[in-house]
């Protein structure tokens, strides 16, 4: 049986969101248990509407987030971020998106969302719209050089007796 639509197209701050998450590189909306979802092509969800889900009572994003992010977030404002129901248990955070949005600081979260749930070669594309949150969009100043694996080749010294 289908889930009834949660959300409403007409809320500005669902149109925020879709706005930030569809700027990444090959990113796209499916509606599933009766709320937005955002998927990467090839990869998964990174993002979900939070459209008083099970009566919770607000409106929220809940996101794909890095080890540690979810306690440092929910500890450092639990009115603005907490744990959701079912994916909590994976490390995902809620973000309330009807109560003081910081969109920056709500991109850059979504940002890491999307890092974690794309494959590398979409990772590296540009963002699909600049100018949505440009600084937040560009994945390329967060990587790390890593140093080549190849070894070297080694340097024997034998010594005769």
């Amino acid at each position: 049986m289908a889930h009834p639509r949660m959300y409403d197209d007409s809320n500005p701050a669902i149109n925020k969101l879709r706005e930030i998450c569809l700027a990444f590189p090959e990113v796209f909306e499916k509606e599933a248990w009766g709320e937005c979802t955002f998927r990467v092509t090839g990869g998964s969800m990174f993002a979900m509407t939070d459209n008083n889900h099970h009566g919770s009572g607000h409106v929220a994003v809940w996101v794909k987030a890095p080890a540690m992010v979810q306690e440092i977030l929910v500890n450092s404002d639990p009115k603005r971020f907490f744990i959701p129901p079912y994916m909590g248990k994976q490390g995902w955070v809620g973000v309330r998106i009807d109560y003081k949005v910081k969109w920056d600081q709500t991109a850059a979260i979504l940002k890491d969302g999307y890092l974690m749930s794309a494959p590398r070669k979409v990772r590296n594309k540009p963002p699909a719209r600049l100018g949505v949150v440009a600084a937040s969009t560009d994945p390329a100043p967060n990587r790390i050089k890593r140093p080549s694996r190849r070894k070297k080749a080694s340097r024997r010294v034998r010594y005769e007796t």
